[in-house]
């Protein structure tokens, strides 16, 4: 088989089941080299008569594609077989499943850091967990999804998460939007980034940041309602902004590895 033109790439395909990495002995550099061949996605190796590796490589590959097809459902199986850096490549498989999360903390006030506020959104609603209040909530409510998604999560939301809650049981699957978009030349803090996409916070949030949120917390401590009225709009700003970049990682990313 010659290259395989742009034209011949099924669009309606899922980026899943064009991917074989999550497959032992392919990497990116072999994945590659099966789509210029003309095997662009899992039905294509299973359907070519042809000898792509040698006839046992490529009965295990077969094997393998078929416990795929089995597992199409259950994103653990896929994110259980690739890296944290990968895990973007299933956005649109399961993205039915995604939440978008986010947690305020207190910033060490008081000598004691603890989490203040967490926000979902899986896509149409928000729902917002307040220590204090329905914080306890939140470990059954998250156990619903299949995928979260968050920035900088990897580094401080989830390791929060997981000490505040020990038993706590989170979706299979994490894509660290932080990771994703400085991968396409966006680095520095959410807000930053939205700015440089053109998304926009209303103005009672417009100046709001970490900083900001810890005291907001503090002012709401000593009475003022308003204050925590004012961080529970910041926090929900972070989570649903987080789709629209999702969206958009996942297009650029997958522009930029099929050439489609």
């Amino acid at each position: 088989m010659g290259l395989l033109r742009k034209d011949i790439f099924k669009a309606g395909t899922p980026l899943l089941e064009q991917t074989f990495i999550h497959i032992q002995g392919i990497g990116e550099k072999t994945e590659q080299k099966l789509w210029k061949r003309g095997i662009r996605t899992w039905q294509q190796f299973l359907q070519t008569k042809e000898i792509i590796f040698s006839p046992a490589r490529d009965k295990f590959v077969r094997q393998e594609l078929e416990a795929s097809i089995r597992h199409r459902k259950d994103i653990r199986f896929f994110s259980d077989r690739v890296s944290s850096g990968e895990m973007w490549r299933f956005f649109d498989a399961f993205k039915e499943m995604a939440v978008y999360l986010d947690i305020e903390t207190s910033g060490c006030y008081q000598g004691i850091d603890e989490i203040t506020v967490i926000g979902l959104f899986d896509g149409n609603d928000v729902l917002t967990f307040i220590n204090g209040i329905d914080l306890d909530e939140f470990e059954i409510a998250i156990d619903r999804y299949d995928l979260v998604v968050t920035f900088n999560g990897i580094c401080f939301d989830l390791p929060f998460i997981r000490r505040w809650f020990p038993n706590i049981s989170l979706p299979p699957a994490h894509i660290d939007l932080r990771f994703l978009l400085k991968k396409l030349g966006y680095s520095g803090g959410l807000k930053k980034i939205e700015k440089e996409l053109g998304l926009v916070r209303g103005e009672e949030i417009e100046g709001v940041d970490g900083y900001e949120a810890v005291r907001l917390w503090k002012a709401y401590q000593w009475g003022d309602k308003a204050a925590l009225d004012t961080l529970v709009e910041y926090n929900t700003a972070d989570i649903v902004n987080l789709k629209p970049l999702m969206e958009m990682g996942y297009r650029e990313m997958k522009n930029r590895l099929t050439g489609f």
